[in-house]
């Protein structure tokens, strides 16, 4: 009886062994007597719209040992330093510092290293192909583009954000070996190829990006702000032309060693940080004003209303002020067009006053404001708008002309091309297409229609009105001869510890051209500029330089334009 007990049991012992045991044992087995050379995959490219290239891949190598396979430590580490052009004692410590069965020697190794690598034939070394992350517009586009680690994934911007589809997948040499990992002589290799990763198309044209960083630079040099972004954006579909930011960096020479200006710098500004708009926030608050007028909504000011010459209005005991000192008849008789032109506060506070709360927060929340945009891209700001239970009519009056609300650069010039392209509010994006090298598309990036916001009416309406504030308001330093460019400037104060700081503003402008039929759309911010601070002043010119050089590279003829 005790015999079959232990015969059963040398069976049952025997049959896990050899079959449930059986695909771990070979494993482990494969594992000790062979080893693998990783094939590193090739990253994919990211272009521009036009197929201009902005990340590419340099060829380059990873070098490293199996210990137990070394065979003369001392000679391998000097013959390893002077090919890699590597200290002795680095490469020695590697050598004998690690118990592991592969050492890492060196990476981002260039070909004629490892062609002089090759020749000394070292017992225990070898090295693989790897790839070298390499930007051949250096600062061009580098708050978006991001960077790579020294791994070659993806560590920010658009890099990080589609890592899974730019990475590709691995593949690895295997040899036989013995049981110290010497490789054994005539054994064959086993070959497993690498999957290249996908390839970005971007909605931006390179050259419409080198045209607004140089035009931001320009605007930099002059005015010298903490600093200064830009966004151009098609309102047809709200790809994204250009986003750019001052200052910037070099993608070929990431400062990794100094983390704080790494951060400072590589930070995306236009999507993910936000401010107090000020006057270009005026183009919404007009936005809703038209549109309800034209519904009928009797607390809605018609465009030929005309607003009381007072330069200040009290709400709940606090007082809203007019830039302006309204002497020698400035400002009186202002219709909408006329307070557009002006920038006149009170105006927007009596449009959003009268509007009412529950109605105004209804165009908030259709122009996307208090919420992400949804683009492409990692870290988006939603901005900040108070809660609707809690805004008191001092609240609501001073969001009209854009101050108690905080929105990022993105959220702001996506709300302006949804009030003047017909009311069509679409999602942003940055990557118009994901392919592989072959041709094969995976992902094509179409207009996403997310809400409507006013209606072609009204849209029109309000072009033509913030026409009007570049020919003859205070937008005047965008106009362009024979070009319908239109646009409102904004000059926002800064707070600190909740008053007024003193000499701190925000300058900007938003503008727009064929204002009849838009194609192209820019907003320009500068953060605490100095020597002046008007957004007419500082923002205008810029934007002016942009669309300048939007019309000399498209070439767009009067004509087409008007």
């Amino acid at each position: 009886m005790a015999i079959t007990f232990l015969f059963c049991i040398l069976c049952a012992r025997f049959f896990y062994v050899q079959i449930a045991w059986s695909g771990e044992l070979a494993g482990r087995a494969m594992d000790q007597w062979t080893r693998e050379i990783p094939v590193v995959a090739e990253r994919g490219l990211v272009t521009d719209r036009n197929g201009e290239i902005l990340a590419d891949n340099a060829t380059a190598f990873t070098v490293f040992a199996r210990s137990n396979a070394v065979k003369d430590v001392e000679s391998t580490a000097k013959k390893l330093a002077e090919a890699l052009e590597t200290p002795y004692e680095e490469i020695y410590q590697k050598l004998t510092g690690k118990r592991a069965s592969e050492i890492t020697i060196a990476r981002k190794v260039d070909k004629a290293a490892a062609e002089r690598l090759e020749k000394l034939s070292l017992d225990g070394v070898y090295f693989s192909r790897d790839n070298n992350r390499t930007y051949p517009k250096n600062e061009l586009l580098c708050q978006v583009l991001g960077f790579t680690s020294s791994d070659n994934a993806g560590a920010a911007g658009i890099e990080k954000y589609y890592d899974a589809y730019l990475r590709g997948t691995n593949g690895e040499l295997l040899y036989e070996t013995d049981l110290v990992g010497v490789r054994l002589n005539g054994a064959a290799a086993a070959y497993k190829p690498a999957e290249n990763g996908y390839n970005l198309r971007l909605t931006i044209d390179s050259g419409i990006q080198t045209a607004t960083e140089s035009a931001l630079k320009r605007m930099a040099r002059q005015y010298n702000p903490d600093c200064a972004e830009c966004i151009v954006l098609d309102p047809n579909t709200f790809e994204v032309l250009a986003m750019a930011s001052v200052p910037s960096y070099d993608l070929n020479n990431v400062p990794r060693d100094d983390i704080s200006l790494l951060n400072a710098l590589s930070r995306n500004r236009v999507v993910c940080d936000i401010y107090e708009p000020g006057s270009t926030f005026k183009v919404v608050t007009s936005a809703a004003d038209l549109e309800e007028w034209k519904r009928g909504n009797q607390a809605a000011f018609s465009p030929t209303h005309v607003f009381s010459s007072s330069r200040t209005r009290q709400v709940d005991g606090t007082t809203v002020k007019c830039w302006s000192n309204h002497a020698n008849g400035k400002h009186s008789n202002q219709t909408l067009a006329e307070a557009l032109n002006n920038s006149c506060n009170p105006c927007f506070t009596d449009i959003a006053l009268s509007l009412g709360k529950e109605t105004f927060y209804d165009y908030l929340n259709a122009f996307g404001f208090g919420k992400t945009t949804g683009i492409d891209y990692g870290g988006e700001a939603s901005g900040m708008l108070l809660a609707e239970t809690a805004v008191r009519n001092c609240d609501l009056a001073r969001i009209g002309f854009g101050q108690t609300i905080a929105v990022s650069i993105l959220q702001l010039a996506c709300a302006v091309a949804a009030s003047v392209n017909g009311g069509y509010y679409y999602e942003p994006h940055l990557v118009k297409e994901i392919y592989a090298s072959d041709g094969y598309v995976l992902q094509q990036n179409e207009k996403k229609l997310k809400n409507r916001t006013v209606s072609e009416e009204t849209s029109e309406a309000l072009s033509s009105m913030l026409e009007g504030v570049v020919e003859k308001g205070s937008g005047k330093k965008a106009y362009i001869e024979g070009y319908r460019v239109a646009g409102k400037t904004g000059t926002a104060q800064k707070y600190e510890n909740g008053h007024i700081a003193t000499g701190r503003y925000v300058s900007s402008f938003v503008g727009f051209f064929p204002a009849n039929a838009p194609k192209y759309l820019a907003l320009v911010v500068a953060d605490e500029p100095q020597g002046a601070y008007y957004g007419s002043v500082v923002a205008a010119p810029c934007a002016r330089e942009i669309f300048l050089s939007i019309i000399d590279m498209k070439n767009i003829p009067r004509a087409a334009a008007e």
